[in-house]
């Protein structure tokens, strides 16, 4: 890929990430990336690249610190807000439209019946993901035997996740390094 040759203006981070905050169902960073380095040429891939690498040790959302750093390179502090606003505007705007609706209109049965549905294939979704996620454990006994005990502190005991983690996952280290010497 060549050399980015255009420097993105306010205006073009702000419209250019409110298309992709509003047009990037089901996770935004494909379409960030293709508008980044494919459509404006704002960066090369291997920039991109190592930009998302490095926003990956941050805290918070990926997508959300790419488009503050990509803004600081550019334009710093108002290229940052002109691209984090114009990711989150959209979806922030639709949820509220929706909670406005919801609100007025949440005692008709047939509102009932679609968010019970919707609630319905947000959990099968999540079992989906955490299964994908889970799959390769099928083959590693240590690991499927970590998952359950984890899955069994957190889920059936209630212990509390910030002092379940990091417990089970030392835990974990601690028997993996003792299996492979």
């Amino acid at each position: 890929m060549s050399d980015p040759t255009t420097r993105p203006s306010l205006a073009d981070l702000f419209l250019g990430f409110f298309t992709v905050g509003v047009f990037g169902f089901g996770g935004v960073l494909p379409w960030a990336r293709r508008l980044v380095v494919e459509q404006r040429r704002w960066m090369t891939a291997a920039e991109f690249t190592e930009l998302l690498g490095l926003c990956q040790f941050l805290p918070g959302g990926n997508i959300m610190n790419v488009t503050v750093a990509l803004g600081a390179r550019f334009h710093g502090v108002l290229g940052s807000a002109a691209a984090f606003f114009g990711l989150m505007i959209g979806p922030v705007a639709v949820v509220i439209l929706l909670g406005v609706v919801y609100d007025q209109y949440k005692d008709l049965p047939v509102v009932q019946r679609a968010f019970a549905a919707l609630a319905a294939a947000a959990a099968a979704y999540v079992l989906v993901a955490a299964l994908r996620i889970a799959s390769p454990l099928r083959t590693k006994p240590l690991g499927l035997a970590v998952a359950v005990v984890t899955f069994g502190a957190i889920a059936l005991l209630r212990l509390p996740l910030l002092l379940a983690l990091p417990v089970l996952a030392a835990l974990s280290i601690a028997l993996s390094w003792r299996t492979r010497s």
